[in-house]
């Protein structure tokens, strides 16, 4: 394949003027990954330095890892070859090599009928979404949940507690219970807290704008946990962040349950939550798997084989 694409993409940054198109982009391209969907891209944009093109009917996200550029898979409709011409003749206008991030199963299996053995994947197993089936974490029924269950049931009787939706009137108790959990937990947290916190407030200011979803767990009228996300596809709510004192027993399974009850009744379509990825962290890693993943994400890094 040779680049012979005369229309040269245009980067820029992601505004809010944009999610309709970008929304639309997403449905089509109907992935599971956490990584394409207009709100992930929005708030951790001073992270991963998104920027966002449009070729024809794919978008095209160019990023930054550890100051190398990179690409992800030209999400939407209709063939993938076009868009992959336009980033190889990008990237050889300006002297760099072609890579593409976050790279799923299917969409590598599109690459490959289009551009058969032009690429070389390497798997990133540290970015790999977990995805559960809804019904399970609304009911953590069978064996392998039943410490999930018990926790929900000791919380329950040891708290005078509800479940409420987040609301603008409640992202002031949130931002505070965030503070408080940063404190608590400040000697074992991980370098991307800093993004994360920033990501977050980017959230709860842009909270209605982005169509973002949230619930609040209360104990005695005080926030304790919250959770809030996107559809990521039709049948799959990515959860974008999920907060809880740990040294309040129950309280984390209590808003992964809760808020997956909460979005079910709101939605009947919903069939899985994507709890997205572990970063590597083996403590992270061990939370994820206790609730019993369906599967995983598999995501990969591919590399333009130069002659």
């Amino acid at each position: 394949m040779q680049p012979h694409v005369l229309i040269m993409l245009e980067f820029k940054t992601l505004s809010l003027e944009d999610k309709t198109w970008v929304d639309e982009l997403v449905k089509e391209e109907g992935c599971f990954s956490a990584g394409y969907s207009f709100g992930t891209i929005y708030i951790w944009n001073s992270n991963y330095r998104h920027l966002v093109a449009r070729f024809e009917n794919r978008m095209i996200e160019k990023l930054r890892y550890s100051d190398e550029p990179a690409f992800t898979a030209p999400i939407g409709s209709g063939s993938v070859r076009p868009a992959l011409e336009a980033l190889l003749e990008y990237c050889d206008s300006r002297g760099q090599r072609l890579m593409l991030r976050g790279v799923t199963e299917r969409q590598m299996a599109a690459i490959e009928k289009e551009c058969p053995g032009r690429f070389e994947y390497t798997e990133d197993v540290d970015f790999a979404d977990y995805i559960y089936r809804a019904e399970k974490l609304a009911t953590y029924s069978g064996k392998s949940l039943h410490s999930k269950k018990n926790h929900c049931n000791r919380f329950e009787a040891e708290n005078d507690w509800d479940f409420v939706p987040l609301t603008r009137e409640l992202i002031p108790a949130c931002m505070d219970m965030m503070d408080r959990w940063t404190e608590e937990n400040a000697q074992r947290l991980h370098k991307s807290i800093v993004y994360e916190h920033e990501a977050l407030m980017k959230s709860f200011a842009a909270y209605e704008k982005l169509g973002f979803e949230g619930g609040v767990l209360r104990s005695g009228g005080k926030v304790v946990g919250f959770s809030m996300g996107e559809f990521c596809r039709a049948d799959c709510f990515d959860v974008h962040f999920e907060k809880a004192y740990s040294d309040i027993n129950g309280a984390y399974p209590m808003v992964c349950r809760e808020f997956t009850r909460m979005l079910m009744a709101r939605h009947p379509g919903l069939v899985y939550m994507n709890r997205e990825d572990d970063m590597g962290l083996e403590s992270l890693r061990r939370s994820k798997l206790s609730y019993r993943p369906e599967f995983m994400v598999r995501k990969f890094t591919a590399r333009w084989i130069y002659d």
